[in-house]
């Protein structure tokens, strides 16, 4: 008897590990989702490209790639990559120096590598999955917010009564409990004409950057530090972190279009 209670409560026990480690985890869902998105905006001898280079994986697959690689140490000094920093009131161009590589530095930097006839097939396949998720990075807004706040992770909020933070509610909170999949959020994204896509498509990682900091700084004043965020904050914002997987998703396309188209 003691036998099987013992091995009951090691059970218990592990599935309670992974609910806690998959509500941690634009967690997967979100990355997958903006990747889903790119898809379907992509040209035919793109997506057969692609297909090919990632041994016949979906971007949607190769989305999550550069968060799983965290946990090996070879890989450490990539993390700067999945975020921007840009003082408000300033621009890009006028900090950049100052920034070092981050998230806009590493979009440029995979799509020179990936544009080269001097990059290995091997390398090819790391700076394509590095590209994937980096975009659907910049278009997490907290990923261009505050550096003395880590982007909102210092920002300590309650998630419909549960510890969490300001940046942990936009990378999954709420995705997690909108309770779609990634691929039912790209089927469900909003429908928009020609000229809404045109003119999403405008810019590059640069301008993308400043638009996601636009939109992170009116995330900081719309909350306070320990406040209980619950149906009311989904309601207020959960549309315009769509439109971010949605944007994300149509802007990945038009560069591995233009890579690969």
């Amino acid at each position: 008897m003691k036998k099987i209670i013992s091995l009951s409560l090691v059970l218990v026990l592990c599935v309670t590990s992974k609910k806690v480690t998959a509500a941690e985890d634009w967690g997967q869902n979100g990355h997958r989702s903006t990747a889903q998105i790119a898809q379907k905006y992509l040209s035919k001898k793109a997506i057969r490209r692609i297909t090919k280079l990632l041994d016949g994986n979906s971007i949607a697959v190769a989305s999550t790639y550069a968060d799983e690689i965290k946990s090996d140490k070879a890989f450490s000094g990539y993390s700067k990559w999945h975020y921007v920093n840009i003082p408000s009131g300033k621009t890009y161009a006028e900090v950049e120096q100052e920034l070092g590589e981050n998230a806009v530095w590493g979009i440029e930097e995979c799509i020179a590598k990936l544009e080269s006839e001097d990059t290995e097939r091997r390398d090819k396949q790391f700076y394509l999955k590095m590209l994937i998720h980096l975009v659907g990075d910049l278009h997490q807004p907290l990923h261009v917010g505050h550096a003395h706040d880590k982007g909102g992770n210092d920002i300590k909020v309650k998630w419909f009564g549960r510890d969490s933070n300001l940046h942990r509610v936009w990378d999954s909170n709420m995705i997690n409990k909108y309770d779609m999949s990634f691929t039912e959020l790209s089927v469900h994204a909003q429908k928009i004409s020609k000229a809404e896509i045109k003119e999403i498509k405008k810019g590059n990682a640069e301008t993308w950057a400043l638009e996601s900091q636009t939109i992170a700084e009116a995330i900081y004043q719309s909350v306070e530090e320990n406040r209980n965020l619950g149906f009311r904050y989904m309601y207020d914002w959960f549309p315009q972190l769509k439109n971010q997987l949605q944007k994300g998703g149509i802007r990945l396309a038009k560069i591995l279009n233009e890579i690969y188209g």
